[in-house]
């Protein structure tokens, strides 16, 4: 088959409200070549609309149920990951970092797995439309795969790794909670006892993790990746990761873990259906109590793209924070943490990544991500058409 190159329109949106410079202006806007410029170009009258830095979501698993809608019935994962790309830029995500675990709890959270997955991303890639990329969830209770993980990092060039420890949670099942532990094991494709024994062999590792983390942070540092942890359930767990340079507080649990990462400069990244839900589904901190209290500083999709803008005006709405501010933290804040100084903002010579949202009906229309037309739908369809053929017939 031949292969298609990209298409990156040149054009100039006129009429709507743009967020550039942390407020909403009255002004036009332009792409060209994958890039905000300037010029006269070909314009698209958005009059009614809002356009907004492209999304940059830095911790989803959505991909997970594209992947298998049923957990008894998998598909493969180029068609997962297809659906995936779509599912982001209908949502106006034009960066997103899907979170795969690397876990000895076997099944879709082990090696075998997250390998697989990784081979299928990079496969994928030429034909994504969304800048997907991938983040390892490492347990640290994963000592004997260290030379194999540092491995796959280096080939498959992730540059993103969180810390995360569910043994407790595996405690707890054992103890009080035989039936879901049960379908843990069946996941992993285990028995009960098998599984029980494979939790048995992990705690055995304990006194062997501090070592296995510090290496995997000095080469992390070595290779450029940015690294954090997972569900801290207390301050004391994120100053020991923080020690070591995992700066990054994601889904901490309670107040302590966020109060002690603003201390030290770490930033927090919460669950923006979190905010949408009104609480935590799993019953831990309130996302939106975070964010009135300074504890925040980005929101992720967690399990569920729609809850990101819907978070970010849900926040203005309730007056916790200016829209500009609340936007920014799916965008310019998330973009700036792991260091992507080409997006997360409307500036000229950056990316082109936009979310064009319809005013009145704050539907996301139309999504471009690298100045490739990723999403358009609704009445700003309409306006593009109207605009290329408008085009056309002065070209003729």
């Amino acid at each position: 088959m031949p292969t298609i190159l990209p298409s990156y329109p040149a054009l100039r949106f006129t009429g709507a409200e743009i967020l550039r410079d942390g407020e909403m202006q009255s002004r036009s806007i332009a792409i060209a070549d994958g890039r905000i410029t300037r010029g006269p170009l070909t314009e698209v009258n958005l009059a009614g609309y809002m356009i907004l830095p492209g999304i940059v979501d830095l911790h989803g698993d959505a991909f997970e149920r594209h992947i298998a809608p049923r957990p008894t019935a998998p598909f493969p994962s180029s068609t997962g990951l297809r659906s995936t790309d779509r599912d982001a830029a209908a949502n106006g995500v034009t960066t997103a970092y899907l979170a795969q675990s690397w876990s000895w709890e076997g099944g879709k959270r082990g090696p075998d797995y997250a390998m697989a997955m990784m081979q299928a991303l990079d496969s994928y890639r030429p034909q994504a439309l969304t800048d997907l990329r991938l983040q390892i969830r490492c347990e640290t209770h994963t000592v004997d795969t260290a030379d194999r993980l540092l491995a796959a990092i280096q080939k498959f060039g992730i540059d993103y790794v969180v810390f995360n420890n569910h043994l407790d949670e595996a405690d707890h099942l054992a103890s009080f909670n035989r039936d879901e532990l049960y379908a843990w094991a069946k996941n992993a494709g285990r028995t009960v006892d098998e599984h029980l024994e494979v939790i048995k062999q992990a705690h055995r590792q304990r006194t062997q993790v501090p070592r296995y983390l510090c290496r995997l942070a000095d080469r992390f540092d070595e290779l450029g990746v940015i690294y954090g942890s997972h569900d801290d359930p207390d301050g004391e767990t994120r100053e020991t990761f923080s020690m070591i340079g995992a700066k990054i507080c994601e889904f901490p649990t309670a107040r302590s873990a966020a109060a002690l990462a603003r201390a030290v400069g770490d930033p927090v990244l919460m669950g923006a259906p979190n905010i949408v839900r009104g609480g935590s589904q799993s019953g831990n901190i309130a996302a939106e109590d975070l964010v009135r209290m300074g504890l925040c500083d980005a929101l992720v999709s967690d399990y569920y793209y729609p809850a990101l803008h819907l978070a970010a005006f849900h926040l203005a709405d309730m007056g916790a924070l200016t829209f500009p501010q609340a936007w920014a933290m799916i965008s310019e804040a998330p973009a700036r943490i792991l260091r992507l100084p080409d997006r997360g903002r409307l500036d000229p010579g950056r990316r082109a990544d936009l979310t064009i949202i319809n005013s009145e009906t704050r539907a996301i229309e139309a999504t471009i991500s690298g100045g490739r037309i990723t999403h358009l739908a609704g009445e700003a369809a309409h306006r593009f058409a109207f605009a290329s053929m408008g085009a056309q017939m002065a070209a003729e």
